[in-house]
């Protein structure tokens, strides 16, 4: 009887009633397996639905890397002694150039390329032999007075030839030649006075002439001329005059023999 109570006993603990597997109701205090993990997935992705987070925070530390034992991450703490290291570094430039201007040569204003950036200006390579010529600077001249020469480039409209020709007159006016050699005989035609080269400044801009204006333009009201005007036709138009102008040419000269 009594190992018989025991066996009972053991099997009730070991299977318990059915009735203890009845689920309790769900409330919002209840405790839930699942309830920590959905928190953190709204607190970090907000509600809706999104990707489930799965950053790597493991690569912290360091991680294996084919025959090396471990790739660790490149730090920066040398961060304010490269700052230091390289202003040093421009001042004994500066200072070895003296009185030469730091950004190096002229250059001149050119738009980028393309039809997606056409509206940018960058300085150039060098001025072109025409600009060169407008602003009536000789070409070998040029490079001993610190201004760029480009021999391949060509100006293909007039207001951005003019504007480095403006360029090359404001650089004219500024520009101290000082003597290559000390001494009465050694000045020669184009030099600068010896009175005015007594505490001259050094140029320490990049552009040596700044080219970009810092001057915002707020909106404006359209006039009518500009509502009238067809931009796309009149590009049209021009670029059918440019292809047909020999054949235009040759029309008209034949006219004329034959009159």
């Amino acid at each position: 009887l009594a190992q018989a109570t025991w066996l009972e006993q053991r099997q009730s603990s070991i299977h318990p009633a059915p009735s203890a597997f009845v689920p309790a109701p769900y409330t919002s205090t209840s405790p839930h397996l699942f309830l920590p993990f959905a928190s953190h997935l709204v607190t970090m992705t907000g509600a809706g639905n999104h990707v489930i987070p799965n950053v790597h925070f493991r690569k912290v530390n360091g991680m294996t890397k084919g025959q090396h034992y471990r790739a660790y991450f490149r730090t920066w703490f040398d961060q304010p002694a490269k700052a230091k290291r390289r202003s040093q570094t421009r001042k004994a430039k500066a200072a070895k150039i003296f009185p030469r201007p730091v950004g190096g040569l002229l250059r001149p204003v050119v738009h980028c390329p393309t039809s997606r950036y056409n509206m940018k200006v960058r300085l150039g390579r060098g001025f072109s032999l025409d600009e060169l010529k407008e602003a009536g600077i000789p070409v070998n001249l040029a490079p001993t007075i610190g201004i760029a020469v480009d021999w391949r480039r060509k100006n293909r409209n007039l207001e951005g030839m003019q504007a480095n020709v403006d360029r090359l007159k404001l650089y004219q006016s500024k520009l101290v030649v000082f003597p290559k050699r000390a001494g009465a005989k050694n000045v020669k035609k184009g030099d600068t006075p010896k009175s005015e080269l007594k505490n001259v400044a050094q140029n320490t801009l990049k552009e040596i002439i700044p080219f970009r204006s810092k001057e915002k333009t707020g909106p404006m009201a359209l006039a009518q001329g500009m509502k009238d005007f067809k931009a796309f036709r009149t590009m049209r138009k021009a670029r059918a005059d440019k292809k047909k102008l020999g054949k235009r040419m040759k029309e008209e000269a034949e006219n004329k023999k034959a009159e």
